[in-house]
């Protein structure tokens, strides 16, 4: 078996398709999947730098989403069956000719969509769906800012906040980035090079009811002097450093919930788990792909065997969207 390994911390260059040990069979609950394409993710890029390790058990390979077809299912597994198309949200493993999963946390291709497109969807999906509808409540009416709107998360969460009735507000750093996130849903754009996103904010609104953030501490003061009351920050990255000061009085005065969450290190079951998570999108999110109201936004496909071209793709300012790595034609 083929899969990405690191020859060590640092640059893409660290990257290398190489030969690894075969996969075992699949135990009880797990499927084994012929990976067609894996999605390239932000984390992914912390690992290969050394900042953002496996947790324990999980595979050491890169790659926390993938598309592909069943190879094996382990006993118990009664949704699965060899040669079904499937997608999949991984603790790692993704960039690799194969990977195990457990069943829980497979889903179907949806209908209408390219099996390799299909590997842009289960980590930004599950991270959209997770936290703003399970975390933080979102409904129709709510006024949702996403910081990074042109990202793979970003362009997701415009279309699934439109989807449920929100109005979307986003930062970016370019007006290209910002006319495509309109192109999508988004009403309010704001270019977070030109102009202070508070200020655009409360000239038109009292405040935000849900943030999602990636940018951590450097953007936690503005953020929560531009929530609303009753508001939620939900902070999904560090992209600004991780220490900060927090005026208190500010967010007990609108009643405000800051939330910090991650994905890969849930547990596979049980309240808040993957298990969850998948179950939700399954039943919430998968119709909306089927009829097209929303669509996974990929800029670029690019050969597994070129990995490094990926990562370096994804961390440009022309990135917008998804990136996948395409292993296999199958």
């Amino acid at each position: 078996m083929y899969a990405v390994t690191l020859d060590g911390f640092g640059e893409p260059e660290v990257m290398k398709w190489a030969q690894v040990d075969d996969l075992p069979a699949p135990g009880p609950g797990e499927v084994l999947i012929d990976v067609v394409a894996a999605g390239v993710n932000r984390a992914d890029l912390l690992q290969r730098q050394g900042f953002y390790p496996p947790p324990p058990g999980a595979s050491e390979t890169l790659g926390l989403e993938c598309s592909g077809v069943v190879a094996e299912v382990g006993a118990g597994v009664r949704d699965w069956r060899k040669g079904d198309k499937v997608c999949a949200l991984l603790s790692g493993g993704g960039y690799a000719e194969r990977v195990l999963v457990p069943e829980t946390q497979v889903l179907p291709v949806p209908e209408g969509l390219d099996l390799a497109a299909a590997a842009a969807l289960p980590e930004v999906a599950a991270t959209v769906w997770s936290n703003l509808v399970m975390t933080a409540g979102m409904h129709s009416g709510h006024l949702l800012l996403i910081h990074g709107g042109g990202s793979g998360i970003g362009t997701h969460a415009i279309q699934v906040a439109r989807a449920l009735g929100a109005r979307v507000a986003v930062t970016a750093g370019s007006d290209y980035k910002l006319e495509r996130c309109r192109e999508l849903g988004a009403t309010v754009t704001i270019n977070y090079k030109e102009h202070d996103f508070v200020t655009v904010l409360h000239a038109e609104y009292p405040g935000v009811d849900i943030i999602l953030d990636n940018m951590g501490a450097a953007y936690l003061e503005r953020n929560v002097e531009v929530l609303a009351e009753d508001g939620h920050l939900v902070i999904i990255g560090m992209q600004g450093g991780v220490k900060a000061e927090l005026n208190l009085a500010t967010l007990l005065g609108k009643r405000g919930a800051i939330h910090a969450t991650n994905l890969r290190r849930r547990p596979e079951h049980g309240k808040g788990s993957k298990a969850e998570i998948i179950t939700e999108l399954r039943r919430h999110v998968w119709p909306l792909i089927s009829d097209g109201t929303i669509v996974p936004v990929v800029s670029a496909e690019v050969p597994v065997t070129d990995a490094a071209a990926a990562h370096e793709l994804l961390d440009s300012p022309e990135s917008f969207g998804k990136v996948i790595l395409r292993v296999s034609d199958s």
